[in-house]
């Protein structure tokens, strides 16, 4: 009888302790619907635009992700909040500034891509909702959910310039990395620019030849998979670069495939579904020696001392 009146005496002191981070809980969630409504419009062209756009169609899931490992972290979570007023007060303003900004560019006569209008709303968004975390959850909680709140930067699309650049660097070291595989093929080739001459047989690396799309995908695993398995700060570094040259080399070895295809087989093959659908089989290629290096790099740290005990005292 004493224990179980002991376990209810502890049961309410926690419930007592859990109920001013409820109501910091409460208090957020209101925040955050009056944000959305404040920033309704560019927030309905985002998800509009990234249904509407191969490249951005990850949007949507990113802010689903976040949440999903706030939740993960929800039993460390402290029951006592506190507050940041002057870390508010400093994000709110970069929010402000962003909003002058694009004002100031819409008044001075540039027509802007519809890309950079929704990197800097989406900036401005992210922004107040950084100052709202900041004066409602200030403390030991915001550095527990520190890498879902940043995790939110990808949402926030590309400005058009830098698009243009990426989309223009995938081509280039793709058509490059092609040729080196046609080459030890002894397949015969001349690149002219972007323009790969085969016997009888010219292809053109377009722009979507790139693979933008899955190598944003895999960023963002390799960001979420160093996040969850890694622990060294150098080894999750690596395991993010290392995306930089196998997206290269799956562009390469794709645009390898469909030219050897073209020239030993069809010109036909050109409009083929290895061409015009078979981003998907390659990706999955790709994801071989991405999660090989995630199994070396997750088993050398169990190998470890240090890492795993930092591993146990997270």
């Amino acid at each position: 009888m004493r224990e179980a009146c002991q376990k209810i005496r502890n049961y309410m002191l926690n419930e007592n302790d859990a109920a001013p981070l409820r109501r910091q809980v409460k208090r957020f969630a209101l925040f955050v619907l009056v944000l959305s409504a404040c920033f309704g419009r560019p927030l309905y062209a985002l998800v509009h635009y990234s249904l509407n756009n191969e490249f951005f169609s990850y949007i949507p899931l990113i802010p689903v992700i976040s949440l999903y490992l706030i939740w993960l972290k929800k039993p460390q979570l402290p029951r006592q909040a506190g507050t940041s007023w002057t870390g508010a007060v400093v994000a709110a303003l970069g929010g402000f500034a962003l909003l002058l900004g694009w004002n100031w560019v819409v008044h001075s006569g540039w027509k802007p891509r519809a890309e950079d209008y929704l990197t800097l709303m989406t900036s401005s968004f992210l922004f107040f909702l950084v100052a709202g975390c900041l004066a409602f959850f200030w403390g030991a909680i915001c550095r527990i959910i520190a890498f879902p709140i940043v995790f939110l930067v990808f949402m926030i699309p590309m400005p058009g310039a830098m698009l243009d650049w990426v989309t223009s660097f995938f081509q280039y070291t793709s058509a490059v990395t092609a040729v080196g595989f046609l080459t030890v093929a002894r397949m015969p080739v001349f690149r002219d620019d972007l323009t790969l001459h085969l016997p009888n047989f010219s292809i053109v690396v377009a722009p979507e030849c790139s693979g933008i799309h899955s190598t944003m995908v895999l960023l963002i695993t390799a960001v979420l998979a160093g996040h969850m398995f890694l622990r060294s700060g150098w080894k999750r570094v690596l395991l993010i670069v290392f995306v930089i040259p196998l997206a290269i080399l799956r562009n390469g070895f794709r645009i390898f495939v469909i030219s050897e295809l073209c020239v030993r087989v069809s010109h036909d093959m050109i409009n083929s579904p290895i061409h015009r659908k078979g981003g998907p089989i390659f990706f999955a290629l790709s994801l071989i020696p991405f999660f090989g290096l995630l199994f070396l790099l997750r088993k050398s740290e169990l190998h470890d001392p240090k890492t795993v005990d930092i591993a146990v005292k997270v």
